[in-house]
């Protein structure tokens, strides 16, 4: 636990009107970012993509579902995973509960990933989750938005794999090179007469805004108790420990 100094209340209140500015500047800040991200030029979307779904097959255009904006998070589940990645696992935790929030403001959320569809559907059983997810196993769809790569690609890529890929392969069931094949992303896309645009992407650390566990944990004296940089602690909620 932190060893910060007990201080008197008055004491504590100075200190925290101090960061409270700090909060704020940060907060108009990010409402700037918001309004530049939503200001990007928007690329259309040039290739016809079709993916199997468990309403069948569908183009990226019909994966809309009658709203005019898609928000897909590139889940890494590749094809030689018998398991779904435990990060990707623990974001899809964060964002299948505000699904119908979502859909309210036209919008809506889904995964995509590489691995078969039945694979798919059947980790999201396990789960318990309610997104639909795509798989993008037949479609360049993945590899057009550099969220996979080729097993060669990946080997001269990763090179000598650090622990915690090798660590995570493990938990998915696959070598460290299978697990690399796979990235997490997310992007959006916009429907407009008829034509379907890109409009925003990201990675990285651009996906903590939908990391809900994230933010919280920012909040408490501990942080997210990462200081030595690995992510293993993350756990698909059914593993984790019972506290």
């Amino acid at each position: 636990m932190s060893t910060q100094e007990a201080v008197t209340r008055e004491q504590w209140l100075e200190a925290r009107e101090r960061l409270l500015a700090r909060e704020k500047e940060h907060t108009r800040r990010g409402d700037e970012l918001a309004r530049e991200r939503r200001e990007l030029p928007w690329l259309p979307v040039e290739k016809e993509y079709t993916f199997e779904t468990a309403d069948g097959p569908r183009t990226l255009a019909e994966l809309f579902d009658g709203r005019s904006q898609l928000v897909v998070y590139h889940f890494m589940f590749g094809p030689d995973y018998e398991a779904g990645c435990p990060v990707c696992s623990s974001i899809a935790d964060s964002f299948d509960g505000v699904l119908s929030q979502l859909r309210a403001r036209d919008v809506t959320m889904i995964a995509v990933s590489r691995a078969p569809l039945e694979k798919l559907l059947g980790y999201r059983e396990r789960m318990g989750w309610s997104f639909d997810w795509a798989s993008s196993h037949d479609s360049d769809f993945n590899f057009d938005y550099e969220r996979s790569r080729t097993r060669e690609q990946a080997a001269a890529w990763a090179g000598d794999p650090p622990g915690a890929v090798v660590r995570f392969a493990e938990l998915c069931g696959t070598d460290p090179t299978g697990f690399m094949t796979e990235a997490p992303g997310l992007a959006v896309f916009a429907l407009r007469d008829g034509r379907v645009h890109l409009t925003y992407s990201t990675t990285a650390r651009g996906l903590e805004p939908i990391m809900t566990y994230y933010r919280i944990l920012d909040l408490v004296p501990r942080g997210r108790g990462e200081q030595d940089g690995d992510p293993t602690w993350i756990r698909r909620h059914d593993e984790l420990p019972v506290g």
